[in-house]
């Protein structure tokens, strides 16, 4: 697939009455500084009839005047805290063809392929960048990135869906709630978790208290395969059966269910030692957590992680609800008193960063785990129809694993498993397996 780039310029937002001042700034939250300093791409797919990209450019415009953050640039002040500048300097926006159609390139699979269908994720000022990538047979390919410091998946599918909104002539509703103050820490201040080597670590630190084997930096990723895996509803209720066969007229969620599967699989796979401890890193959204309830329309980070850890040996000897079980627990213990915890040590941190990080090649013997079953994703519409695909962009971090609902609308869900490619045929192998 070759994409020819046509044209590249900047999108500013266009105001409905009084254009607002440009020299406001607003300070990250305590949330945003927890997370990746990275920008994430994510690529959607639509068949033809699709509207002209002048009508999805105009949507976008008009979706930047309510999302203004989106139009600005993340500075340092003079205490070195990042800032988002509300200067209004705009979004880049690309134009781009394939001399084919999409049915010659579809399946779009995980790949470096994937690459030319967003702009590049290095030295970028932006905090989002859009592509329009057009085919001959009129279908469109529409791939973003967006800097994880201003907004979650969650705050990031609200965008999209409200630009897709603004783009069919419709009004953006709900408006996002954009006041990034509200974390307030409690007087005096009650540090009832350990946060130190969690979510924030020492500035030098080489290494957190999460167990990491030290792979090379400059590992070459032609070694990772990021595999696709397909999981029906048939197998999905087969195996949260059995993931549940301790529990009496309830379930585990198809989500823990499935997560402690791919734990399973994906260690034995790896051929760890019996004794070697892994965990798997779980986002966990806080707006349905804090007490009183955050509104879904919050725009900005609300997530921190869950670390469900186990031996090998334990979690591959025993049945697939033992590790259910983990990944239930530690989900429910990021509660209401965990998150504000959070807050207040982040207020009070010196001298700490975070230790979400984007440059490990490999998170062996660990697993992180996004999910993104419950977002309005396939709700992203520029015309007449929805997506008929949506996936990450290519990330071949070992060990990052991805989790969507597949685009045939019937419960199934996609998972995206980077991988040594000395360990695919082994996950292959058991991947389908219940035992």
């Amino acid at each position: 697939m070759k994409v020819r780039i046509d044209s590249i310029r900047t999108i500013k937002p266009i105001y409905k009455g009084i254009t607002p001042s440009t020299l406001q700034s607003i300070p990250l939250s305590v949330f945003d500084k927890a997370t990746y300093n990275a920008q994430i791409a994510i690529i959607y797919a639509y068949r033809s009839p699709t509207p002209p990209n002048e009508a999805i450019e105009f949507g976008l415009q008009r979706a930047l005047s309510e999302y203004r953050e989106l139009a600005g640039r993340l500075r340092e002040n003079e205490k070195g805290d990042l800032h988002i500048l509300l200067n209004d300097k705009g979004v880049k926006f690309v134009e781009a063809t394939v001399d084919s159609t999409l049915d010659e390139v579809m399946p779009l699979e995980p790949s470096s392929a994937l690459l030319n269908l967003h702009p590049s994720l290095k030295d970028v000022e932006e905090i989002i960048q859009v592509q329009l990538t057009r085919f001959t047979c009129g279908s469109l390919v529409v791939g973003s990135t967006c800097h994880h410091l201003v907004a979650d998946a969650n705050a990031t599918s609200n965008f999209l869906v409200a630009w897709g909104s603004a783009s069919r002539g419709l009004d953006i509703d709900p408006l996002p709630i954009l006041d990034r103050t509200i974390f307030s820490p409690r007087n005096p201040p009650d540090f009832k978790f350990e946060h130190k080597g969690v979510e924030f670590k020492s500035k030098t630190s080489i290494k957190d208290h999460l167990n990491y084997i030290d792979y090379p930096i400059n590992i070459n990723v032609d070694d990772i395969i990021v595999h696709k895996v397909h999981f029906t509803l048939d197998f999905i209720s087969k195996l949260k059966a059995k993931a549940s066969v301790l529990l009496e007229n309830k379930s585990y969620s198809t989500f823990e269910s499935l997560v402690a599967h791919l734990w399973r699989t994906i260690t034995m796979a790896r051929g760890l030692g019996g004794f070697e401890k892994t965990h798997v890193k779980i986002s966990v959204n806080g707006r349905m957590r804090m007490d009183p309830k955050i509104p879904n329309e919050y725009f900005g980070n609300l997530v921190l992680w869950a670390f469900p850890t186990a031996r090998v040996k334990d979690l591959v000897q025993k049945p697939v609800s033992y590790a259910t079980k983990l990944i239930h627990d530690a989900i429910v213990n990021m509660n209401d008193s965990y998150f504000k915890s959070f807050i207040d040590f982040a207020t009070h941190k010196e001298n700490l960063v975070p230790t979400a990080e984007m440059n490990k090649s490999v998170l062996c013997p660990n697993l992180e785990v996004d999910s993104w079953l419950r977002f309005p994703f396939y709700d992203v519409g520029f015309g007449e129809g929805s997506p008929v695909l949506f996936m990450p962009s290519y990330f071949p971090t070992e060990g990052m694993v991805f989790l969507l609902p597949s685009s045939f609308g019937d419960k199934s869900i996609n998972a995206f498993v980077p991988l040594f490619y000395d360990n695919l045929d082994v996950f292959k192998q058991i991947i389908y397996s219940l035992n």
